[in-house]
């Protein structure tokens, strides 16, 4: 099993942002095998759609780091480790700047971008970044497009009905073309999984009892099902499984570890990235427990 976390890059840690390295290239010496980030903008004090199923955002969420600076330092910090979005909330991006950024990102790691993208659900953060968000399904279809153009031909263009790529040279490419991985639950977006993605990253929240069947198992046989009827290979998809512990406890390394075993047992799913952006307020603690699970879900 894979076991990845999150950069520190939320709520207290988030001053800490000059240890941001040493976080990294100590995660990958304990053995960690991916770094992850994640990508808001905004916290209104009374949003129009809260988080995780609340009426609010987590105070967390007050104060966040850039998701692309975070990676380039774990990029530049690390060897081995793969490095990935979770996820980024791709219409707030015109396809030719992400487009650069990934490339830049996987070029600067060695060819260890994992790019795992979405639509986002926040009304307030489309409306600061002038995206209108009616439109954030076609945008992310029409980005695809344009980022598999600008990844594998030179010169490249894309002509979508919302966004546009005029015709450019493209030579600096990505030491490999980046596996993109998709989030999300809803019949669109598992259709968008089975049709275009190489992997998918399904999600279970603790505390509570955590059912692996209706959250990996069920919807996996239905994207793979998806997957065939589209002509693809249906086992060539990927997962990676997100972990959130969201309330702070002194139990959360056997928590997540418990989780990891029977994920391990009970699906198909070897990478699992654990974050743990409630759990401490400073980058040792932090590190203390990515070593308890590492430790305690490896046993010797």
């Amino acid at each position: 099993m894979k076991i990845g976390f999150t950069l520190p890059q939320t709520g207290t840690v988030a001053w800490q942002a000059d240890q941001v390295a040493r976080y990294a290239s100590e995660v990958e010496q304990l053995g960690g095998d991916s770094l992850w980030v994640i990508d808001r903008l905004l916290s209104p004090p009374n949003p129009v759609i809260g988080y995780n199923g609340a009426d609010t955002f987590p105070e967390e969420f007050r104060a966040i780091l850039d998701p692309f600076a975070l990676l380039a330092v774990a990029a530049t910090a690390t060897e081995r480790v793969l490095i990935g979005s979770n996820i980024l909330n791709t219409p707030w991006y015109p396809p030719a700047l992400l487009a650069r950024t990934l490339t830049t990102l996987d070029v600067l790691s060695g060819g260890r971008l994992v790019p795992g993208l979405g639509v986002g659900w926040s009304p307030e953060e489309y409306d600061a970044v002038g995206v209108p968000m009616a439109e954030r399904g076609a945008r992310l279809d029409e980005t695809l497009d344009a980022l598999d153009r600008l990844w594998t031909e030179d010169p490249a263009s894309y002509e979508g009905k919302h966004v546009r790529v005029p015709e450019t040279r493209a030579a600096l490419k990505p030491v490999r073309k980046p596996p993109v991985y998709l989030a999300g639950f809803a019949p669109a977006s598992m259709r968008r999984v089975a049709r275009r993605a190489d992997g998918w990253l399904p999600a279970v929240v603790l505390p509570g009892t955590v059912d692996l069947d209706g959250a990996v198992n069920q919807p996996l046989a239905a994207i793979r099902a998806m997957a065939a009827e589209a002509g693809r290979d249906p086992g060539a998809l990927d997962m990676i499984l997100r972990i959130y512990p969201t309330v702070r406890t002194g139990s959360v390394v056997d928590d997540v570890t418990d989780v990891i075993k029977r994920v391990e047992g009970e699906t198909e799913v070897r990478h699992v990235l654990v974050d743990l952006m409630y759990q401490a307020d400073d980058i040792d603690t932090l590190l203390k427990q990515v070593q308890g699970i590492l430790s305690a879900a490896r046993p010797a």
